[in-house]
């Protein structure tokens, strides 16, 4: 019992109760916190889904993958480059022309050594899928190559070395002499790239070009290491 003051008693049971305050429940703020981490997490999950759609597209568009037929994929190649130049030689023709004016009284002599550059090469645009045989358990493909073409002869008349003899040679005579020496360097020049020697080594050039050409996109279209085995009409099978 208390004394309020005034003379009377009043009991600690008659006081007003104190306001009690709410027990704070950690669920309370659970839906609210859920949201706030999931508009905080939301451009991460976009960021991942965008590099994981640009993996996709880059795995679609660059990685090596089978067509399935390595004829198909090795005649795709051929088209690429249409005509192969496969090798060049230097020849030097060594040629003679005469010229004879007024009844054979004024005759004149002319000797060219005419450097020239002829090429060889082979021509894919006839290749088709009977000059090739897949054998998929040896991983080999031959192919029967075209028959080398030889260029015509481009003279390097700026190196020329000429000699000439008569008594009197005017602009005429010169003029019949040089445009036969060219005449006669040009099929000289052809004579010479035809030389069993040349040639042998223009085939190999050609084997080598063409091995190269064809395993480097067979094995990047998914084919893996493959031995490409190419001949010429007339030879014998190479081995692998």
């Amino acid at each position: 019992m208390e004394n309020n003051g005034l003379g009377t008693n009043v009991s600690n049971d008659d006081k007003a109760p104190e306001p009690q305050k709410p027990a704070y429940k950690a669920s309370d703020h659970k839906p609210k916190d859920r949201s706030l981490a999931m508009t905080q997490s939301m451009p991460w999950l976009l960021l991942v889904v965008a590099l994981a759609l640009v993996g996709w597209l880059a795995y679609v568009a660059y990685w090596p993958k089978s067509e399935g037929d390595p004829t198909a994929a090795s005649l795709s190649a051929f088209e690429k480059q249409d005509r192969l130049t496969v090798f060049s030689a230097q020849v030097t023709p060594m040629v003679t022309a005469e010229d004879s004016r007024l009844m054979g009284l004024v005759e004149s002599r002319q000797a060219a050594v005419i450097p020239a550059r002829v090429d060889y090469t082979l021509d894919l645009s006839s290749m088709d899928r009977n000059r090739m045989v897949w054998n998929d358990s040896e991983r080999t493909l031959e192919v029967l190559l075209p028959a080398l073409e030889v260029s015509a002869p481009n003279l390097d008349e700026g190196h020329a070395k000429y000699m000439r003899e008569g008594l009197w040679i005017g602009r005429d005579a010169q003029d019949k002499l040089n445009r036969e020496t060219t005449r006669k360097a040009e099929q000289e020049a052809i004579k010479q790239a035809s030389a069993p020697e040349l040639l042998a080594l223009a085939r190999s050039a050609a084997k080598d070009a063409v091995r190269l050409n064809l395993a480097i996109p067979l094995e990047a279209a998914g084919f893996g290491k493959v031995t490409v085995l190419p001949r010429f009409q007339g030879e014998a099978p190479p081995e692998a």
